[in-house]
């Protein structure tokens, strides 16, 4: 009766897929749980702020976790190469979200006072060229773009890194008074992105007989 069992077991299992869309799913409700707090009036008298602090910090947290997928395989054999892909749409959905919520809710999509923001704020343009980035990766993320680009999408892919050291950038000098936390994200951002510097371990050779 053993081997029905491990079967059922088998085919209760969830596709890679689905635990990608879960994945991406559950780590949306923050973003749920957020605006609904606006709404409720729970977050203050400028409950934008807190939405768009909120998912600024989310999207460059997703980011960085996104990139530690590969050396956690690397170095631990933990290999958690199937979220990579929602981990890095993650990052790019916070982001999308809190740009809009700049643009709309804090800005009112006036012109005057986003170029303002623009030419006085440089961090801004820091995270906006993040942003591009992200779009890029994220609109070129599907099999079919990883099939067209054939080998051009591995370095295009690299720009993640580029985008990585502009959120960090972004993050570290959007304050204007001083804030540990952005610069132990930058810390734990360069530790990350040192460890594509370390040489690979050379498989040993045949044991040579005594």
């Amino acid at each position: 009766m053993a081997p029905p069992v491990a079967g059922r077991a088998r085919r209760n299992t969830l596709s890679p897929l689905a635990r990608q869309v879960l994945l991406y799913g559950l780590f949306l409700l923050p973003a749920v749980f957020d605006l609904a707090e606006a709404w409720m009036g729970w977050l203050g008298p400028k409950p934008y702020r807190e939405c768009l602090h909120d998912f600024g910090r989310y999207a460059f947290r997703f980011l960085l976790i996104s990139l530690m997928v590969t050396p956690l395989r690397r170095f631990t054999r933990i290999n958690l190469i199937v979220y990579r892909r929602p981990l890095g749409l993650l990052a790019f959905t916070y982001a999308a979200l809190h740009i809009t919520l700049y643009l709309t809710w804090a800005r009112g999509f006036d012109p005057a006072l986003i170029w303002t923001d623009f030419t006085t704020r440089p961090f801004l343009i820091f995270g906006l060229l993040a942003f591009i980035i992200l779009c890029v990766l994220a609109a070129t993320s599907t099999r079919k773009s990883i099939m067209r680009l054939g080998k051009r999408w591995a370095p295009l892919h690299k720009t993640v890194y580029l985008a990585m050291v502009l959120a960090c950038v972004h993050y570290s000098i959007a304050f204007k008074v001083w804030h540990v936390e952005p610069f132990i994200y930058a810390a734990i951002a360069a530790a990350v992105l040192a460890t594509r510097f370390v040489p690979k371990m050379q498989k040993s050779s045949r044991p040579t007989s005594s």
